[in-house]
């Protein structure tokens, strides 16, 4: 189907995500959903009758939480999945500036490919996982961990599991606010305007390429 000639240009679009950076994102975020609901599942009275099979609901949270590091781990063997956590693990003067100002989103600060909120919501995200793995090891293992390591790593499990539930709360809060977002880790790609508007140092950084 051919655009009509009196039709306005379609808006210049820029790569924003690469195909192994929107794998990896949706790989863990379907993983981290499925601990969270097997979690609730069996944390909760209510819902284990509901659902029944506790056992099972066991496995699928232990696995799942197993599988987690495999999409993280095989994401490094993309040269441009590994630009990306460089861009997200690089704090700048500007992005303490974003954290601090109230008007963050009006563009007068410079913000990069990812913004404050994102750079942090990825380092305590990786740091609530391994944190929950390492916990989650210890309360597997009945025959090597004293019973006191495995009580204390329940506890830490229990409170990072909560932070972390939180955590995506807050994503997804913030993910259904923008669907030219949401839209670009399907896509790949974002309007220029967007860009502009919203992250115009990485904006002004492709158009000088």
């Amino acid at each position: 189907m051919t655009r009509p000639a009196d039709a306005p240009p379609a808006e210049p679009e820029f790569a924003r995500f690469g195909r192994p950076a929107r794998w990896v994102h949706g790989l863990v975020g379907v993983l981290v959903l499925v601990c969270i609901a097997t979690a609730a599942v069996l944390y909760n009275s209510s819902l284990q009758v509901l659902v029944g099979h506790r056992r099972a609901v066991e496995l699928v949270h232990v696995w799942a939480g197993w599988a987690l590091p495999v999409p993280l781990l095989a994401g490094l063997l993309s040269a441009g999945y590994r630009a990306e956590l460089r861009r997200l693990d690089r704090f700048t003067r500007h992005d303490w500036r974003w954290l601090r100002s109230r008007t963050r989103r009006d563009g007068r600060i410079p913000v990069g490919k990812f913004n404050a909120g994102q750079k942090l919501n990825g380092s305590l995200s990786a740091g609530a996982i391994a944190v929950l793995l390492l916990s989650g090891a210890f309360m597997q293992a009945t025959d090597l961990a004293p019973l006191a390591w495995r009580t204390g790593a329940t506890l830490m499990h229990d409170w990072f599991a909560l932070a972390l539930g939180l955590l995506v709360l807050g994503h997804l809060s913030f993910a259904l606010r923008d669907p030219i977002a949401m839209r670009s880790l399907r896509t790949g790609t974002v309007p220029r305007r967007w860009a502009r508007h919203e992250h115009p140092a990485w904006a002004e950084e492709l158009e000088d390429r």
